[in-house]
């Protein structure tokens, strides 16, 4: 059993070496700085035949190679390269996490290049569609480094559909809805967090929120009828009970804490009575 075995690992890094030994003259010229030409990686399909069952093996060792090669800063075309290479790595083994991770973090922190690591997620996300983890960390990119709050709240959404994806994972959807001023989808997001947590701090995190997404359909409203207001008699309220007086708002809201929203004539600011996060 160990002969097999050991000629099994001999094969897979034979075809490697000889793999790496190759240079792609055609496409990448050579240069005289540190790994300028990169050594050919050839597709997974073929990798694949040419390590005769060990392609797990195989996707281990190209992906300890290539920590070694994006570890080198002295390569200045590593990034051309860097989709193809953990493309490869998933060929080899598609249900391999760890290398869909960190090329997505080399993209995003050696290269600034979030469109590249949410590309490298994507990939994890098809081949692993049990993962809530990828849709997860790139909705974490699109909302923290490429400000994409309407992509954050896609990514989201996907790994709230993913069963076994951690609670949280709903509150950051229901937020990035809220900056997408998508407030219906916010709030019943929020409120179904409060209806069904048994963890009182997530209740009033959730209670503040809803606070928020309150308030800002109801100031929405509130600058909409003080600008039709301002519109017909040329000049703005005084009061808010003007716009009620004047038949523009049937109603004043109030905040979820049953209080007047705070208006000030002179600038048409409306503010709520409280900060939310101080209630």
């Amino acid at each position: 059993m160990k002969r097999p075995i050991a000629l099994g690992l001999t094969l897979v890094v034979l075809a490697l070496a000889l793999a790496g030994l190759e240079l792609r003259i055609e496409k990448i010229p050579r240069r005289t700085v540190p790994g300028a030409g990169i050594l050919y990686v050839p597709s997974g399909k073929y990798l694949k035949m040419a390590t005769f069952g060990y392609s797990s093996v195989a996707a281990d060792v190209l992906f300890i190679w290539a920590i070694q090669y994006y570890g080198n800063t002295a390569i200045p075309d590593r990034r051309d390269h860097l989709l193809h290479i953990f493309s490869v790595i998933s060929e080899l083994d598609p249900r391999y996490v760890d290398p869909y991770e960190v090329g997505a973090l080399i993209a995003l922190y050696d290269f600034n290049d979030v469109a590249l690591s949410l590309k490298i997620l994507d990939l994890g996300f098809v081949n692993n569609p049990a993962m809530w983890i990828f849709p997860l960390d790139a909705g974490h990119y699109a909302q923290i480094y490429a400000k994409d709050f309407a992509l954050a709240k896609e990514y989201f959404r996907k790994a709230m559909d993913v069963p076994g994806a951690p609670p949280i994972v709903r509150r950051l959807y229901a937020d990035a809805a809220y900056k997408t001023m998508d407030l219906k989808t916010s709030w019943e997001t929020w409120l179904e967090v409060f209806n069904t947590s048994k963890d009182a701090q997530v209740k009033k995190i959730a209670s503040n929120h809803l606070y928020q997404v309150k308030a800002a359909s109801d100031i929405s409203a509130l600058k909409k009828a003080t600008a039709v207001f301002a519109e017909t008699y040329g000049r703005k309220p005084q009061d808010l009970t003007l716009l009620v007086q004047a038949g523009i708002l049937p109603s004043l809201p109030k905040d979820l804490d049953g209080k007047d929203y705070v208006y000030d004539p002179q600038t048409g600011e409306i503010t709520t009575a409280v900060v939310p996060w101080k209630r």
